[in-house]
């Protein structure tokens, strides 16, 4: 069946994300340096993000909720009130961060929008998302788009049902493995990834690939090329 729509992610996809969270992580290690070594705190750290994920969701909200747990858990609850306002600081430094396309995502971007349906589909918190599309000057390519709050098969089967001939009909391309990837092909989708910076433990899947709908980019901008193959195909 012939390729009709093109559901692409937004952080680490279109833009620069993952790299805004390394940098605070990094200086949440720091400040709490004198209470754990750096390694462990990480430990800690993703465990919460882990545990919260399905109170707070995905994003810079979440995560700076993450770092205020765990910094109450290494300390026994006697955080300094200045350590709890820097990590607040860095969480809106990270939401007030101007978006940074990554190379080639522009052109590509408008060279599908001429001959695809194109659909966004991320998570992370509302406003944070919006204001990066807004920012980004790509939203008018999109023919739609979807803030979700998890990316399973379930999900893309509804997304490529209300926005074109279904998941069969359908390729998602993105970073994460588990959300962008595997999750698509499990709908009946195709799959490709296209990896940029480290891998987030989360998002963390096996490649599943036996399977025929299932394709590595090394940058988005092959995109089409791969897509001619498909519908010649």
């Amino acid at each position: 069946m012939q390729i009709t729509t093109i559901g692409l992610d937004a952080d680490d996809t279109l833009w620069h994300n993952g790299r805004f969270f390394e940098l605070t992580q990094a200086r949440f290690t720091a400040l709490l340096a004198d209470h754990a070594e750096g390694a462990d705190l990480a430990d800690r750290l993703l465990a919460a993000e882990r545990r919260n994920l399905g109170h707070y969701g995905f994003g810079v909200k979440g995560f700076v909720l993450s770092m205020i747990e765990t910094a109450l858990e290494v300390t026994d609850g006697r955080v300094p009130g200045a350590v709890i306002a820097e990590i607040m600081a860095a969480g809106r430094e990270m939401l007030e961060h101007p978006v940074e396309l990554l190379p080639g995502v522009r052109d590509t971007v408008q060279r599908l929008a001429s001959d695809y349906r194109l659909v966004l589909i991320t998570k992370g918190d509302l406003l944070d998302q919006e204001r990066k599309l807004a920012q980004s000057g790509l939203g008018d390519l999109f023919h739609a788009v979807e803030i979700v709050s998890r990316k399973s098969p379930a999900v893309y089967a509804r997304v490529f049902a209300r926005h074109g001939a279904g998941a069969e009909a359908a390729l998602m391309a993105g970073n994460a493995m588990a959300s962008d990837v595997v999750a698509p092909i499990l709908a009946g989708a195709w799959g490709v990834h296209v990896p940029h910076g480290p891998e987030w433990a989360i998002e963390a899947a096996e490649p599943p690939l036996e399977n025929a709908r299932f394709r590595r980019l090394g940058r988005l901008d092959e995109l089409p090329a791969l897509l001619g193959w498909i519908d010649g195909a």
